[in-house]
């Protein structure tokens, strides 16, 4: 089982192994487990002695952003960029938080990167009582997913720049991708947003008040990203019914030129075609200027159709 434990005492942390953390004495006690729900349930049952519900919560494999008030504690699901690649249909990795006072227990199964500027804040005393950790990590994971949403954004923009017919497939390819990516973080955004604004009202003495101000903050955050999100998947609707109309376009002239090429050659095809039948008494078929002719006439036919469609504005549309 993979992991690590501090020891936080009046803003001094000390790393300590994950083993001798529950025996430790001080102001508080974080205890991070990075592990298959196997090993961790075993940990937190056996070794931790936590109760089985909140064993449960911390290890299920299935998880959607929440928070609940269990005793004089309160559970805490928060979802965040991953370092690893993860499934377009869950791009985000969960983190899952139980605070007591005086004890954080946390337990990842997908390595989120927000856990490294936790570990940060609290190597530089940042963090001093589980409110300010559950607070670093609201703002380490919004703070980490915040430039994300905003490269979508311009991915959008540079789409909506380059337009252009002869680059469609290209385009909607890029498009689609901003799309699936917007619709799979607004789904954790908004129930991710009403956890920190839950966690933020509950009654308990191991919430300060700057801790509220700062999971609100980071829920106000949440929730301005969530409208970004909604924003990105409306224009990338738009933007893909703009390349659609482009690409009929293209087909629509392409069909004209080949109408037109058609009905220059509808008529050359029916004159060669008369003059091609294997058959006696064709008119002046044995004249030596007959060939000329026919090339005369033929030239001078595409040359008529040609000035009719143009005076019609058929080219350029």
């Amino acid at each position: 089982m993979s992991g690590f434990g501090f020891r936080i005492t009046d803003g001094h942390a000390t790393r300590i192994e994950i083993k001798d953390a529950l025996a430790s004495d001080a102001d508080l006690v974080w205890v991070h487990l990075s592990t298959n729900a196997e090993h961790a349930q075993s940990w937190l049952r056996n070794e931790a002695e936590l109760q089985d519900y909140v064993v449960d919560a911390l290890t299920a494999t299935e998880t959607r952003p929440r928070c609940e008030a269990i005793g004089d504690g309160a559970f805490l699901n928060l979802r965040g960029r991953s370092e690893e690649t993860l499934d377009t249909t869950d791009l985000l990795a969960s983190v899952r938080i139980w605070a007591v006072k005086g004890h954080v227990f946390s337990v990842t199964r997908k390595p989120l990167i927000a856990v490294a500027e936790v570990e940060k804040m609290v190597e530089r005393g940042d963090v001093r009582d589980p409110g300010d950790l559950i607070a670093a990590f609201a703002t380490a994971i919004t703070t980490d997913l915040d430039p994300d949403v905003a490269g979508l954004g311009d991915q959008l923009d540079d789409c909506e720049e380059q337009l252009d017919a002869k680059r469609v497939f290209e385009l909607r390819r890029t498009v689609s991708k901003v799309r699936v990516a917007a619709i799979g973080y607004k789904r954790f955004l908004n129930p991710q947003r009403a956890a920190l604004e839950k966690l933020a009202a509950l009654p308990g003495d191991w919430l300060a008040d700057d801790d509220r101000l700062h999971l609100a903050a980071a829920a106000d955050r949440a929730a301005r990203m969530a409208e970004e999100l909604e924003s990105i998947r409306e224009r990338s609707a738009l933007i893909h019914e703009t390349l659609t109309d482009l690409r009929a376009e293209q087909l629509d002239t392409r069909g004209l030129i080949i109408s037109i090429a058609a009905m220059v050659f509808l008529p050359l095809t029916f004159l060669t075609g008369l003059y091609g039948m294997n058959v006696a008494n064709l008119p002046y078929a044995q004249e030596p200027w007959a060939f000329d002719a026919i090339c005369g006439i033929c030239a001078t036919l595409s040359a008529g159709v040609v000035i009719y469609f143009m005076q019609r504005h058929w080219f350029g549309r």
